[in-house]
């Protein structure tokens, strides 16, 4: 554990400024667009007018901790698919040579603050930034008074219920899409920047319709199953149910909402017995193994 927090502090130290931008930038602009930009809503835009205080705080923060989540993962995969040649481009590789560090560390534990961890944290600060959004917007429309009477207890519960679904199925996101990302970064430490044009044109041609022709959709049924599966992992899936049926309100669907919650994190849970995902793990085990002597060349591959 010692020789990985000081792993990880150097992300940190390397990207701070860069996540901190990611996440302020956005709520910066946010809040003073809200603060002093114009806001029209009545309670007529609503289907009920009773539902507008609790739509607006529900969408306001749902809203910003999707935006900074998108943010910061898009910005992780771009970190990502550079990550193995990085010590190279500086030299950098020369130095955690003579670290009592293995190869394996100085790959795995990048590759988990900025896949897992950074968006993870981005949810969170995300959520508790759309709270305070969220204040203003109704502050603006219908008074602070109208957001103190929410009821917070199952607001609450509910965001926290959905954060923590989110948080849950990231991981279990990952592994669906390890054989891409794992992919993209052994293309890019053999053949730099042509790697990823590489793998983009060939998997453009094995999605293309050129597949379907020649009677073999093997392929794209598989990419497109996977990213459906890690989907799923990340967010509502199609199996869960609302009971009863008809169409709940907001203030009535929110104590429903971790049952939902729970019940959703089960499937995508059932979901990992697949033999696809085994088989996109035993991918990706072969592409880290691959990282890991591609890296173990020493410096010299930087050339």
């Amino acid at each position: 554990m010692n020789l990985l927090v000081p792993l990880m502090r150097r992300e940190w130290l390397q990207h701070r400024f860069s996540w901190i931008l990611m996440l302020g930038l956005p709520l910066a602009l946010g809040l003073l667009a809200l603060l002093f930009g114009q806001v029209e809503f009545t309670a007529a835009d609503f289907h009920a007018p009773s539902e507008m205080v609790p739509v607006l705080t529900l969408a306001t923060i749902g809203i910003t901790t999707a935006m900074l989540f998108l943010v910061v993962a898009v910005a992780s995969l771009i970190t990502l698919g550079g990550l193995a040649r990085r010590d190279h481009a500086d030299r950098s590789v020369e130095f955690w040579l003579s670290m009592p560090v293995g190869h394996s560390s100085s790959l795995a534990v990048p590759m988990f603050v900025h896949a897992l961890l950074a968006p993870a944290v981005a949810l969170v600060v995300g959520l508790l930034a759309g709270y305070l959004l969220s204040m203003v917007l109704v502050t603006r429309v219908n008074g602070l008074a109208a957001w103190w009477s929410l009821p917070w207890g199952s607001m609450l519960a509910a965001t926290m219920a959905l954060l923590a679904r989110v948080l849950a199925g990231l991981p279990l996101a990952l592994l669906w899409l390890s054989p891409f990302l794992l992919l993209s970064m052994l293309m890019y430490a053999w053949f730099k920047r042509w790697g990823l044009v590489m793998l983009g044109v060939g998997l453009a041609v094995a999605s293309s319709p050129l597949a379907h022709i020649f009677g073999q959709p093997v392929i794209p049924e598989t990419l497109s199953r996977l990213l459906r599966e890690a989907g799923h992992a990340l967010v509502a899936t199609d199996q869960v149910r609302v009971n009863p049926p008809q169409l709940l309100s907001v203030l009535d669907a929110m104590p429903l909402a971790p049952g939902w919650v729970l019940e959703d994190l089960g499937y995508a849970l059932g979901n990992l017995a697949s033999p696809l995902l085994l088989g996109a793990l035993l991918v990706s085990a072969v592409c880290f193994v691959g990282l890991v002597a591609w890296r173990k060349r020493g410096a010299s591959v930087a050339v």
